[in-house]
C-alpha cells in the first residue's frame, strides 16, 4: 500500500519533496493499549512536555504498559510520573475497557472509522482527537485527516499558505488531493512541521478534524 499511496502523493509538489526529506514511519513498536495510553498522555501538553512524562511513565512500568499493571498500579506513582489524577483516572478506563473487548486491529477490522471512533469515545478521557489517532496510527487506516490536531494544522499553513491561516474547509480542499491516502500524508506533515518549527506544538484535544 505504500508503493501506492508514495505515488499518489507525489502529485503534489509539496508531497514529493517531502517523501524525499523525511521517513515518519520509523517508531517504537507499541502494543494497542500503549499506544492508547500515550495518545491519552499527549492530551493537552507540549510535545516535549508529553515525552517526559512518556518515559516517566514508561520506566515506572519497566518499559512496558498492560491494562493489568496499570489497575494494579497505585495512584501516588503515576501522580509523581507527571499525570494528572484524571489522567490515571482515563488509563484506568482504557485498562477496563480493553479486558473487556477487543480494539486490536482484527477486533475492529470490520467497524467503519466512524464506528470505532464510537466505541472509543465511549470511554471516559477518550475524546475525538484520541480516538483518531487510534485510527490513524494503531489501526492505519488509510485515510485519516485529523484536522482536530494543532500540529497538522499548523503543519498545512505554512506548506501550503505560506504561514497564513487556512480556514478548515480550504485545508480539506488541499487534502482531496491526498485521498485515499491522506493518513501517509498526514504523517509527512506531523514530520515536517517537527523538524522546522521552533514551537513547543500542544495538541488540541476533542476538536473535530
Amino acid at each position: 500500500m505504500m508503493d501506492e499511496a508514495e505515488s499518489v502523493l507525489r502529485r503534489d509538489p509539496v508531497m514529493n519533496r517531502l517523501i524525499e526529506t523525511h521517513d515518519p514511519y520509523v517508531e517504537p513498536d507499541w502494543t494497542e493499549y500503549e499506544r492508547l495510553c500515550i495518545s491519552i498522555i499527549n492530551q493537552q501538553l507540549s510535545t516535549a512536555s508529553a515525552a517526559a512524562v512518556r518515559e516517566r511513565v514508561f520506566d515506572h512500568f519497566g518499559g512496558e504498559l498492560t491494562p493489568e499493571a496499570v489497575l494494579a498500579a497505585e495512584e501516588e506513582p503515576l501522580r509523581d510520573a507527571g499525570l494528572s489524577r484524571s489522567k490515571v483516572s482515563y488509563l484506568q478506563n482504557a485498562a477496563r475497557a480493553f479486558q473487556e473487548n477487543d480494539y486490536t486491529r482484527e477486533g475492529l477490522a470490520e467497524f467503519s472509522n466512524a464506528a470505532v471512533v464510537d466505541q472509543l469515545t465511549e470511554i471516559t478521557g477518550i475524546g475525538a482527537w484520541t480516538a483518531r489517532m487510534y485510527l490513524l496510527f494503531v489501526l492505519e487506516r488509510p485515510d485519516i485527516l485529523p484536522l482536530g490536531d494543532l500540529a497538522v494544522r499548523r503543519g498545512i499553513d505554512e506548506l501550503y499558505g505560506d504561514g497564513a491561516e487556512l480556514t478548515r474547509a480550504e485545508m480539506r480542499e488541499i487534502a482531496e488531493a491526498w485521498r485515499p491516502y491522506r493518513s501517509a500524508a498526514t504523517r509527512y506533515i506531523w514530520a515536517e512541521y517537527e523538524a522546522e518549527s521552533s514551537i513547543d506544538v500542544t495538541d488540541l484535544v476533542n476538536a473535530d478534524g
